[in-house]
């Protein structure tokens, strides 16, 4: 999936795919994971937020499934 870098201290880079309903994000620490299910919504007010942290914690986090990727 393409991610784009984003400007935060707790992410790296987003990604998302429409028709899956999939949001990818790239953590600073270098960690990537998976959400399944976000509405498009999520993830444009998410690529809008003055806090990009703040609100993966209060918007994403706990409120969508989820994986953990494996590096390549």
């Amino acid at each position: 999936m393409q991610r784009e870098p984003v400007e935060s201290s707790t992410l790296a880079s987003v990604g998302y795919d429409e028709t899956q309903f999939l949001l990818e994000l790239e953590f600073r620490s270098g960690t990537l994971y998976q959400y399944f299910g976000p509405p498009d919504r999520i993830h444009r007010e998410l690529m809008t937020a003055e806090s990009k942290g703040r609100f993966f914690n209060q918007n994403i986090r706990d409120h969508f499934p989820y994986v953990r990727l494996q590096r390549a």
